[in-house]
């Protein structure tokens, strides 16, 4: 293979990548002890800090996807050879995890229709990201043709400042009145548009990162606190559930930005265990399916019998969500590394 055709790598990124789906387990772990609650969130504080906390989950994913796709787009001969491997890879797990959840998982929590769940990854969850995610895979190509245009720095603000009044309005007057895997990705095409911009100026932007990486550390403090205020006086003032789980807010993609940075200049340097960060990087595609399951099992074996519950409301404790969300990590990783070992389960299962 030429150098030329030679796939190219980036460590952080994967490292960003085992960040973001932890972030998603600590979403959906505190997000069950959330709803035990009864949404008694001046009880339990530290479950939303955490789940607030971690709302960059999903547009970090964006943002990473641009990124990578960018990275390699090299080596496609041409796009239908780049969407027969990109679709390959993403819509057999898909499809498979979609039937596990929609028939045996939660059979009555979705459309009736399969092919509707299907479109708008309601199977399970946290299967919408899935839907969104293929609209760029059919865009990127396109995006990738006109890269140089859209680096202009006066243009990646406008594009930014349409983004914030995007989700300024999804957020606090109403949610955007169109199909919801479009609308998914109209709410994230900023993150995903920076991911392929950073992809072309790694040099740039680990210079900028450097400069002001005390900045971006202290906005990333002072965002994550603001999130957690902002959904917790949401709801107060409301009692619509949807002001704290929201992941689509000014102040979120806001957040993502800073944090994302401030991880990237953390992490970018001689990093050692580099095949090791490759495996479980590789992994959490597969625990990004199952972990719904595990978080299900693990709560009615062990995390009902450890919360207590007087008149519908939890005696708090501390430990609860870190170790709810350790074991349901631990158990999803460890049934991911056995599964990759038996022989071309992965494309199946992912």
């Amino acid at each position: 293979m030429s150098e030329e055709k030679q796939k190219l790598y980036n460590p952080v990124v994967d490292i960003l990548r085992i960040i973001s789906i932890l972030a998603v387990i600590i979403i959906h772990t505190t997000t069950r002890t959330l709803e035990t609650s009864a949404f008694a969130l001046t009880k339990i504080p530290w479950t939303l800090f955490l789940n607030q906390a971690a709302r960059f989950a999903v547009p970090l994913f964006f943002m990473i996807s641009g990124f990578v796709l960018e990275l390699n787009y090299h080596l496609h001969e041409s796009y239908l050879t780049y969407l027969k491997k990109r679709f390959s890879r993403i819509m057999v797990p898909y499809i498979f995890w979609s039937v596990i959840y929609y028939f045996f998982i939660y059979p009555k929590g979705h459309d009736p229709n399969f092919l509707n769940a299907l479109l708008q990854g309601d199977a399970s969850y946290q299967l919408y990201f899935i839907p969104a995610l293929l609209i760029f895979y059919l865009l990127f190509p396109l995006i990738h043709n006109f890269c140089e245009f859209f680096i202009n720095k006066w243009l990646l603000i406008l594009f930014g400042a349409i983004e914030l009044l995007l989700l300024y309005y999804n957020y606090n007057v109403h949610p955007l009145p169109i199909y919801y895997p479009v609308g998914i990705a109209l709410l994230n095409f900023y993150v995903f548009l920076l991911g392929i911009v950073l992809a072309r100026n790694q040099e740039r932007f680990r210079n900028f990162i450097q400069k002001w990486k005390l900045l971006l550390f202290f906005a990333t403090i002072i965002f994550a606190i603001y999130i957690f205020f902002e959904g917790l006086n949401g709801y107060l003032k409301t009692h619509d559930y949807l002001t704290f789980y929201s992941s689509w807010r000014p102040s979120i993609l806001l957040y993502t930005i800073c944090l994302s940075g401030f991880l990237y200049w953390v992490f970018n340097r001689r990093l050692k265990a580099i095949e090791t960060i490759k495996k479980i990087s590789h992994l959490s595609f597969f625990v990004f399916f199952i972990h719904v399951i595990i978080l299900e099992v693990v709560w009615y074996i062990v995390g009902l019998r450890l919360v207590q519950i007087t008149n519908g409301q939890i005696i708090y404790q501390v430990w609860f969500d870190p170790l709810y969300f350790t074991a349901v990590t631990i158990v999803s990783f460890a049934i991911a590394f056995l599964a990759h070992k038996i022989p071309y389960l992965n494309k199946l299962t992912g």
